[in-house]
């Protein structure tokens, strides 16, 4: 991040192709006075060069930009500033925005409706070290991170020769019939019966061929 005395305001600079919106941003952020605009546009061509000339600490970008998008700004400009924190200021809350922002290297993601006061705390927190984001945009990153294995089907739980027993079981062959049908000692029989019920959580012949209910797929 750029040196600066310890008086001195932080450079921010702003790319937002809408007038009203860009004049209140400039007002907040020097109003501030912890900040400082030092450069605002309407689009990213016009941007580029001054702010790889005066490199800001924070940069606030639109995405929704005429021409280059917002998303294209920062995936163009984060590598050759690096210290230069960009932060998303948008409309858009969609998973596939929040995420192709963070990966082109955008370190914070805000939405437009936030108050005066929570965006200036989101610029502290960036230039601070931070990854400030709307509560519900930091919302939807955590639900994408947790990935809920999926639940398995009774039959994807027991083996092949278990699921063979365990029809057998429920066309109601006693265990002789189904060690001779098999082809298999009646302990061995015994055996996967036992492990049929302890992978299926049931105690009993009945409570296993309920659960064979739900597998319809292995009536056929």
């Amino acid at each position: 991040m750029p040196s600066l005395p310890p008086s001195s305001p932080i450079p921010v600079v702003i790319i937002e192709d809408d007038t009203s919106i860009r004049d209140i941003l400039i007002s907040w952020i020097n109003e501030a006075r912890v900040f400082s605009c030092i450069g605002a546009f309407p689009n990213v061509e016009s941007a580029l060069e001054p702010v790889l000339q005066h490199k800001p600490n924070v940069a606030i970008v639109d995405i929704n930009l005429p021409g280059l998008s917002g998303i294209e700004c920062v995936r163009r400009l984060k590598p050759l500033l690096p210290d230069t924190q960009f932060v998303m200021l948008t409309v858009y809350d969609d998973s596939t925005h929040v995420f192709d922002a963070l990966s082109a290297g955008a370190t914070g993601y805000m939405l437009k409706c936030t108050p005066r006061e929570e965006l200036i705390a989101a610029l502290r927190e960036v230039n601070a070290g931070g990854s400030p984001m709307s509560s519900n945009i930091a919302r939807k990153v955590v639900q994408s991170l947790y990935q809920p294995k999926p639940k398995l089907k009774p039959s994807d739980e027991l083996s092949k020769r278990e699921n063979e027993v365990l029809v057998l079981l429920a066309q109601g062959y006693l265990y002789k019939e189904i060690a001779d049908t098999l082809g298999i000692g009646r302990e061995t029989v015994n055996t996967y019966i036992r492990r049929i019920y302890e992978k299926l959580h049931v105690h009993s012949r009945s409570q296993a061929v309920a659960r064979y209910t739900e597998m319809p797929f292995l009536k056929g």
